[in-house]
């Protein structure tokens, strides 16, 4: 429970940090002040490469929908702070972010889809307009710019678990796991036999 409490109360920091300081003009702060929410997270966490690994696909997948998200032009930056057709970096380190609460503060997602998907139903919009309050963007269109979002994150949300899983749950960069894995399999055991 206190670890959940930590990385939420980590989490909601460093969201602060980064609007306020998107809506200032300074996108490099934004993207410091995440960076240094992450770097703290995989400090905590068990296996950081893991953990890291994760966090680049969320980014990714971040970029790509954000990306489509502009393209739609229903969502504008401030200027200086958008880089042409592509999402700015600052939000983009967001869905880093937000990636960091998936295993831990808001792992009931991963067991719980149709939550999940409302969850981002909601959730999603909800933190754009909480953005364009504090100036960190605007909408052209409002509601179909809210529906927009709403539909994205309520499917991207259950993707986002899936793939935390995925990653999460296999063997990579955990020799010992994967040593144990073929033990059980009897890899182990076909190779000790050969050996007697």
């Amino acid at each position: 429970m206190r670890n959940t409490i930590i990385n939420l109360v980590l989490f909601k920091v460093g969201w602060v940090a980064c609007i306020l300081f998107a809506a200032m003009g300074k996108p490099l702060f934004a993207t410091a002040a995440v960076a240094i929410t992450v770097a703290i997270h995989l400090y905590r966490v068990p296996v950081p490469a893991k953990e890291a690994l994760w966090l680049a696909c969320a980014g990714l997948t971040g970029l790509v929908w954000e990306s489509v998200v502009v393209w739609s032009g229903l969502i504008e930056y401030p200027a200086g702070i958008q880089a042409g057709l592509l999402a700015p970096y600052w939000i983009v380190s967001m869905w880093v972010l937000f990636a960091t609460t998936i295993n831990f503060g808001f792992k009931w997602i991963k067991r719980h889809w149709l939550l999940g998907a409302t969850f981002g139903l909601v959730g999603g919009p909800l933190a754009f307009l909480a953005g364009t309050a504090a100036g960190a963007a605007q909408f052209s269109n409002t509601t179909q710019a809210l529906l927009l979002l709403g539909v994205g994150w309520a499917v991207l949300l259950p993707f986002l678990a899936i793939l935390a899983d995925t990653i999460i749950d296999s063997t990579l960069f955990e020799p010992k796991a994967k040593q144990r894995m073929d033990e059980h399999h009897g890899i182990g055991l076909k190779v000790n036999w050969k050996r007697g």
